[in-house]
């Protein structure tokens, strides 16, 4: 329990200490939390931090050191400790712990501006959160119909890609059957010319064969008969 507290020293709220060290109030929470993993100990109300000045002087130290933040937060809680066992134990005065016989006008006071203060800090922290949820709606909203407008565009993308992929597709098998068509022709002309060589080889060889045998006949015969040997010339 702390004892290093003066009666009726002023007490802050997270968002007054931002105020007050400079640093954002997210960093007030964080820097608490470090404190405390250290062993560093803070007045709570429920689950919530209530700061005095020892505790806005170990904000800044931390704030301001060149040493890890572990190492700066162990240094601050063995000083705290030594505080805590060179004093007596005394009470702070805080919302919810003032005993039911309080009646000192200036206390009251205290509290009541505490109070004030702590529900002015919540008001404000809920327009910010109010705030916060409506810009986060309209980048979610802008979000959507960024999302929407790239979806389409991809499926017009790929649409138009698949009709052209089709179209080239078409295009080559046309080609393919045309140059099919074009090598079918080309092979029966070659067919027909190699065919014709053919009949006209066999024509020459018949008639080479036709002579041959006709100039074979005429040396056989007797050799004064040479008229019939130049007729065969003659045909």
């Amino acid at each position: 329990m702390r004892r290093d507290i003066q009666l009726n020293e002023q007490a802050f709220s997270s968002k007054e200490v931002a105020e007050e060290v400079g640093i954002a109030t997210p960093t007030v929470r964080k820097y608490g939390q470090i404190l405390e993993k250290n062993g560093y100990e803070f007045l709570k109300d429920g689950d919530r931090r209530i700061f005095v000045q020892s505790d806005i002087g170990a904000l800044i130290a931390l704030r301001d050191t060149d040493k890890p933040l572990d190492d700066t937060a162990k240094d601050l809680v063995y000083q705290q400790k030594e505080r805590l066992e060179g004093s007596n134990e005394i009470e702070i005065a805080i919302p919810d712990t003032y005993e039911n016989s309080l009646h000192d006008p200036n206390q009251i006071k205290e509290v009541l501006t505490f109070l004030v203060k702590e529900l002015a800090a919540t008001r404000e922290m809920n327009i910010q959160l109010t705030n916060d949820m409506a810009q986060l709606k309209i980048t979610v909203s802008r979000l959507q119909q960024d999302h929407h407008v790239i979806s389409s565009s991809i499926g017009n993308s790929a649409q138009k890609t698949n009709a052209k992929i089709e179209k080239l597709t078409e295009q080559q098998n046309t080609n393919y059957e045309a140059l099919l068509q074009l090598e079918k022709q080309k092979s029966e002309l070659l067919q027909n010319e190699i065919q014709n060589m053919r009949n006209e080889q066999k024509k020459e060889w018949n008639s080479q064969s036709d002579f041959n045998k006709r100039l074979e006949e005429a040396i056989q015969k007797p050799k004064g008969n040479w008229g019939g040997l130049f007729s065969i010339f003659r045909k």
